[in-house]
């Protein structure tokens, strides 16, 4: 049977250190837009480079984001965690270079944000942006495997009493 558990605080931040890839959900007018993202995680914030797009649109319409972590082993054994917060462009130079020196720490390339290329004729200017995302709130579970038995169904189906 797996045991899913509640991560601590410490946990969820060793967590973030440790993984430097997710997915980042930001919205506007009620329509949720999700992208796999780098970040890094330092000083209790997360810091995520991009370059400017419809993410960049429409967090500049509204800054709450959710920030989705995985560390998946098998069906039998991963952590998850989830962060809502608000994300603040960075624009002071200082700051936007401390960022981006902990970025390029986690990802050295800056992959797959300065790596785009266009299938179309359609050409845009790779200006980049750093945001940095105070979290507000923040949850983590992870799995605790006994035995043989597990709800997760061969092929990674789950159950209807399994909750990730």
């Amino acid at each position: 049977m797996i045991e899913i558990q509640e991560l601590s605080d410490p946990e969820i931040e060793a967590f973030l250190q440790r993984v430097s890839f997710g997915h980042l959900a930001c919205s506007y007018d009620d329509v949720p837009y999700v992208v796999p993202i780098h970040f890094a995680f330092a000083d209790g914030e997360i810091v995520v480079y991009s370059t400017e797009g419809k993410k960049s649109e429409i967090i500049a319409k509204n800054p709450n984001v959710c920030l989705q972590a995985e560390d998946i082993t098998d069906n039998h054994n991963w952590e998850s965690v989830i962060v809502n917060g608000t994300a603040r462009r960075i624009e002071d130079a200082t700051e936007r270079e401390a960022a981006l020196k902990l970025i390029a720490s986690v990802n050295p390339t800056l992959t797959p944000a300065v790596s785009i290329r266009w299938m179309d004729n359609w050409v845009r200017e790779n200006i980049e942006v750093v945001y940095r995302i105070k979290p507000l709130r923040t949850s983590g579970r992870k799995t605790a495997s006994r035995g043989d038995s597990a709800h997760v169904f061969p092929g990674g189906r789950r159950s209807k009493d399994t909750i990730f």
